[in-house]
């Protein structure tokens, strides 16, 4: 599959469309969910002749997804090979199915992913998330090494022993990790004299978790890594349904969009396309997807996107980094913010180690946010400054014994940290 990202923006666009007239048109063949929709609203793929005529197509809803789940599979059953679920962040997890030519897909966005990042055949990459558990990025990121040829160490999630018996056994050039887990392979490393600053590892691909802030410079997280380790830290975003991921070059400049694989609108609140550097509601429409295709998917991540060459010469658009869930934007004595904003505060703030944001209504059904804190923080009235220095408003503070925050912030079944808890 040729990549398109270095030639000029016209034939970028001019590509995308006939990709994307192509994914519509097996769609509206193949999807018994979308056939029935556009009969039910008159709507003919034969009036949509350009990426002007998009408001002519409905948009998708994560609750039309989890409501009529089955109904988005367009191909036998017997033909299904990989079956996976996506995290559940906002509520149920929702099945996903993917064929072969799927996980070919996933391989190749992979596979352009770790070129795009400077990683070659001859690197060695260690895994630290899992591959199991319906776990789809573990996967992607396994067939997409293999595809480049790289070696592979998967280790798998958590177990801070293992990551470094296997770095000093195999002698990785990069690791795959969301970012608050290399804050305990640090804190581990120098509760057991490993020097880890002179172990084999240069780089680390980070998912999961937002590294860096809207000027693209490493937030509170990242600099706390980076201050304690110095390699270099490569921010990528992804989820299940859009069955992609977005990687950033070596000039952190936001995540490239493999514009033959997916299309991407950042859409305002009319469902309008934003002006770059805005910010929107990221919608996506997978291109190439078999099993589950989806049409105008709301992902509920609020973003920038920029649309100008970036300094690697790729002409693709780049996004930026999320800010935000559209449902879980907080309304707080007249200020708007996005759980991240208050997450930024908290990274930032060193006597902070482990907390939990819980939003709630009170009785007259207005925003009410308390962040939960270990008892033996004992600077709660320093934090609030900050808070009010910082976003100009003071969340309530309590203390909470540290088991339960941990139980809070990691229930059962969970694959990674409930950070923020919306109980609204």
């Amino acid at each position: 599959m040729k990549n398109y990202s270095f030639e000029n923006i016209n034939k970028i666009r001019e590509i995308q469309w006939q990709l994307f007239r192509t994914q519509l048109e097996y769609i509206a063949e193949r999807s018994p969910f979308y056939k029935k929709l556009f009969e039910q609203k008159s709507i003919k793929v034969s009036d949509v002749n350009s990426f002007h005529d998009l408001k002519k197509l409905p948009i998708t809803s994560k609750e039309e997804l989890q409501r009529f789940n089955s109904e988005f599979i367009a191909v036998p059953e017997e033909d299904i090979i990989d079956y996976v679920t996506t995290s559940g962040t906002l509520g149920s997890p929702v099945s996903f199915a993917l064929n072969d030519a799927d996980l070919d897909r996933l391989a190749e966005n992979e596979y352009r992913s770790f070129k795009l990042i400077g990683i070659k055949k001859s690197d060695k990459v260690q895994i630290t998330t899992t591959l199991d558990r319906r776990f789809m990025a573990g996967v992607a990121y396994f067939l997409g090494l293999r595809k480049l040829g790289a070696g592979i160490i998967r280790t798998g999630s958590g177990l801070p022993q293992l990551q470094w018996e296997s770095i000093s056994r195999f002698k990785p050039d990069y690791l795959v990790a969301v970012p608050s887990f290399l804050l305990k392979m640090i804190q581990y490393a120098l509760e057991n004299q490993i020097d880890y600053r002179n172990s084999s590892i240069k780089a680390a691909i980070c998912i999961g978790e937002p590294l860096r802030d809207e000027n693209f410079n490493l937030n509170a997280l990242g600099q706390k890594i980076t201050k304690l380790w110095d390699i270099e830290l490569f921010s990528t975003y992804a989820s299940t349904e859009m069955s992609t991921a977005f990687t950033e070059c070596p000039e952190h400049a936001g995540n490239h969009v493999p514009t033959d694989l997916i299309y991407t609108e950042v859409l305002n609140e009319s469902g309008d396309q934003v002006k770059t550097g805005e910010i929107g509601e990221l919608v996506v429409t997978p291109l190439g997807t078999r099993t589950m295709p989806l049409l105008r998917f709301a992902t509920g991540d609020m973003l920038t996107y920029f649309n100008e060459s970036c300094l690697c010469q790729r002409n693709t658009p780049r996004l930026g980094p999320v800010i935000g869930r559209k449902q879980q934007k907080i309304k707080l004595k007249g200020t708007s913010l996005y759980p991240q904003h208050l997450i930024e505060v908290l990274n930032a703030y060193s006597g902070v180690e482990n907390y939990v944001i819980e939003a709630s209504l009170d009785n007259l059904g207005r925003d009410v946010v308390k962040i939960f804190v270990p008892e033996t923080f004992n600077e709660i009235d320093e934090l609030k400054d900050v808070f009010r220095s910082r976003i100009n408003v003071t969340p309530q503070i309590e203390t909470k014994d540290l088991r339960e925050i941990n139980r809070m912030k990691l229930p059962r079944g969970s694959r990674k940290p409930q950070i923020f808890q919306d109980l609204r």
